[in-house]
């Protein structure tokens, strides 16, 4: 009874860590989109996304990866799988995605000092590496011979080649609409100063018969 227990709290622990991962790193994208906004947006953008950031990272985030691992170190030795080909292969991925992990607490600290020089487009791949992981890790765990075949690699890189490309399109699909958005704003801009210089020269037409009105009663 004891394994299943902490099988549920490792399943749930594991839920939540991912759940922060692909959070937060949405995050960093947000806050690395809104730098190229007006001063005013930037600064009230940045600081809400910050503030985000960190209470993302330290009450989800964090507690749910130490969990994760303690209920998955607990499992290990009440079921004995340590000794299985299946859990040598998942620990690839595990020990990458603590890795990664770590790299996103990078990210976090390089926001909250301003210094993050990742483009969005780069963080939007880095956020798939995560589906990656919970793809493989999930697969490994449920069906322990998936990935131990060349179908398991061919469906390993199918995946990655799919998630990439969905990232590919999407940033394309964003560069084009902004650039649709400056065009929209110089035509508005450029309709505004045309119809101010059609008032100046509407005044200056109304202003020179009175002016001449104004000659005459003089004289």
């Amino acid at each position: 009874m004891t394994i299943l227990y902490v099988t549920a709290a490792h399943i749930i622990s594991m839920v939540c860590w991912f759940s922060g991962l692909f959070y937060v790193v949405r995050l960093f994208i947000y806050f690395v989109e809104a730098g190229k906004k007006s001063l005013i947006e930037k600064e009230i953008l940045q600081k809400q996304f910050l503030i985000m950031q960190r209470r993302l990272w330290y009450g989800i985030t964090w507690p749910s990866m130490i969990a994760t691992v303690g209920f998955g170190i607990w499992l290990v030795t009440l079921s004995h799988v340590h000794k299985e080909g299946w859990f040598h292969f998942k620990l690839l991925f595990v020990l990458p995605l603590i890795l990664y992990h770590f790299q996103c607490g990078r990210f976090r600290r390089q926001c909250a000092k301003g210094t993050i020089k990742t483009s969005s487009f780069k963080l939007r791949l880095f956020n798939e590496l995560a589906t990656l992981f919970l793809v493989v890790i999930v697969f490994t765990v449920y069906l322990k011979s998936f990935f131990n075949g060349l179908w398991g690699i061919i469906g390993l890189v199918a995946l990655a080649t799919l998630l990439f490309f969905i990232a590919f399109l999407y940033s394309k699909m964003k560069r084009k609409s902004s650039k649709k958005d400056d065009v929209s704003k110089e035509t508005s801009l450029d309709s505004d100063f045309d119809e101010k210089d059609t008032g100046a020269e509407s005044a200056k037409q109304i202003k020179a018969p009175l002016a001449g009105t104004s000659e005459t009663i003089d004289k």
